[in-house]
């Protein structure tokens, strides 16, 4: 028999006690996998509707932010606003600064008056100001309506504005230097005083521009000021704290000619020296030096320091720098440089740039009569350039950009000229140059007359035409400012224009107008500089419409 059949037989209960185990097991098996089943169903099933609850919310959000929330509007700038006033003067002074905060660029300028404009209606009385007065005003770079107007002074000697934490404010301020002798300092963002605090700059008194902000050196937390008065045949030098104006120190004289023009200039980080030029000197002044002989004491400032190379250079008695000159100076100009700052000196007959460190000469041009202030530009792809205008004759001037490395002639052009004529301005496009804006009159080689020039053209150049100009606008009226900007970041790239009397002549009608660049450009005339032209006039203007501006900062 075989062994399990008696196995079954000797155990029988045994037998289904192990057949009974075995179904048991096989149900709890059953079970387990029925709850784990319906487990996971569960499980399935909140998994699905979590799903479809994310994506409800998600669709509800997008439709939201869609239709129902409103996206901020965007200020819709005017291609050309002018603002107006009659029986008023203006001063050769603008500033291009974003005012309201709502990322569009506005103006800044200065005119007297009896009265403000209609939108204010504030007089000089207002303030207790004799009538006409100065009034410094802000507008809209949108639309050119006044986002504020203050008296400011009975006359204005200079405006500086954009200075930082100047009363401790969060926005930028304006500094205004008043006549009779007053300091002012004005909230940039709503025109409110922040303080104001009188001087005693001397009598036949010439403030050396621009205003130069220096670190805190009086530990208040708040950056100050330092003023140069020219009076006579001595400069002064004033420091006023930042914070509420009040003077630091006492008033100190310089060993300069009372004639002598000014520029800060940093020749490495914490480093700050102040160099004032005459016809035939440079002398050079560290801040440590004014302040201590203003206060009498030393700067409290470890961190500013004063250049190794500058004081060997500096004679300490005079103060005379050695610069490579010739004399005859008329301007001294900052040039960035890939290890700091190097100075352009601007003679009656050449020009040279001079190493910022060491003082020694890179290069020097042959240039005659330099009549503006040298500007920066890019006629190479992120190669500085320098704009410089000359002098070539009766009414004629020669525009020539040249390259700040080396000293070579870029592009040069001539145009007749009228005194007093606009200084050219630049402005920053995407391919990394620069366009060029330039006043004039340009007449065609062998028709060149040596006119009064008494209409003045603007006119753009930029360097992937290098033989075209295009040719703006015409004006007869009288420029007192002229400034070219970014009004919207990577956009709009306009130019300001501020024409009237000025203060000293008989007051009449002043017009602010700010004109967007590719208005022009779409209807200027193009000039060919040289006989080939290789596109048609309307492809030019065209390609130069569509050109994009951007901001270097």
């Amino acid at each position: 028999m075989d062994s399990k059949d008696t196995e079954a037989e000797i155990h029988p209960l045994k037998h289904e006690d192990v057949k009974a185990q075995e179904n048991h097991e096989n149900s709890v098996e059953r079970r387990v996998g029925s709850k784990q089943s319906s487990q996971l169903s569960r499980l399935s099933r909140w998994r699905t509707a979590a799903f479809f609850i994310s994506l409800f919310l998600c669709l509800i959000i997008v439709f939201a932010f869609s239709f129902v929330i409103p996206c901020p509007e965007r200020p819709v700038s005017e291609r050309t606003w002018f603002r107006n006033y009659d029986d008023a003067v203006a001063y050769p002074f603008l500033a291009i600064e974003d005012v309201n905060k709502d990322k569009v660029q506005d103006v800044i300028f200065v005119f007297k008056a009896s009265n403000g404009s209609s939108s204010f209606n504030r007089s000089c009385l207002d303030e207790g100001l004799p009538s006409p007065c100065a009034f410094v005003a802000a507008v809209s770079g949108t639309n050119g309506s006044v986002l504020w107007e203050r008296a400011a002074a009975e006359d204005v000697e200079w405006v500086e504005c954009g200075i930082n934490q100047l009363g401790g404010a969060q926005a930028p301020s304006c500094l205004i230097v008043g006549k009779p002798v007053a300091l002012t300092a004005i909230d940039q963002q709503t025109g409110e005083v922040q303080w104001r605090q009188s001087s005693d700059f001397g009598a036949n008194y010439t403030v050396l521009t621009p205003l130069s902000v220096i670190p805190d050196v009086d530990s208040d937390g708040v950056q100050d000021l330092i003023i140069f008065i020219a009076t006579e045949n001595k400069i002064k030098t004033f420091i006023h704290s930042g914070k509420n104006g009040e003077q630091i120190g006492s008033p100190e004289s310089l060993n300069v000619d009372g004639n002598a023009r000014y520029i800060r200039f940093v020749p490495k980080p914490d480093s700050y020296y102040f160099l004032f030029y005459t016809a035939n000197s440079v002398y050079g002044y560290s801040l440590k030096n004014l302040y201590r002989a203003a206060t009498g004491m030393e700067i409290k400032l470890p961190k500013l320091q004063q250049e190794a190379q500058w004081e060997k250079s500096i004679d300490h008695t005079t103060h005379h720098l050695p610069l490579p000159s010739s004399g005859d100076i008329r301007y001294l100009v900052r040039i960035p440089s890939g290890s700091g700052e190097n100075i352009l000196i601007v003679q009656s007959e050449m020009t040279m740039l001079v190493n910022g460190k060491n003082l020694q000469n890179l290069w020097t041009l042959n240039t005659s009569g330099v009549i503006s202030e040298p500007l920066l530009g890019y006629y190479k792809p992120d190669v500085l350039g320098i704009v410089l205008e000359s002098d070539i004759g009766p009414n004629r001037k020669k525009v020539m950009i040249v390259e700040a490395g080396s000293g070579a002639i870029q592009w040069d052009l001539k145009l007749n000229s009228r005194a007093h004529s606009p200084e050219p301005a630049t402005l920053s496009t995407a391919d990394h140059r620069s366009t060029f804006l330039f006043w004039g009159e340009y007449q065609i080689p062998g028709n060149e007359t040596s006119s009064k020039a008494a209409l003045q053209k603007l006119y753009l150049f930029h360097p992937s035409y290098t033989n075209v100009l295009l040719e703006l606008r015409n004006s007869t009226d009288q420029i007192i400012a002229f400034d070219a900007a970014l009004f919207e970041r990577s956009r709009h790239a306009c130019y300001v224009l501020l024409r009237g009397p000025q203060p000293g002549q008989e007051p009449g009608f002043v017009s602010l107008m700010k004109r967007k660049l590719k208005e022009d450009v779409s209807e200027s005339r193009v000039i060919w500089l040289s006989q080939v032209a290789v596109d048609s006039e309307q492809y030019v203007r065209e390609r130069l419409y569509r050109m994009r501006f951007h901001s270097r900062d």
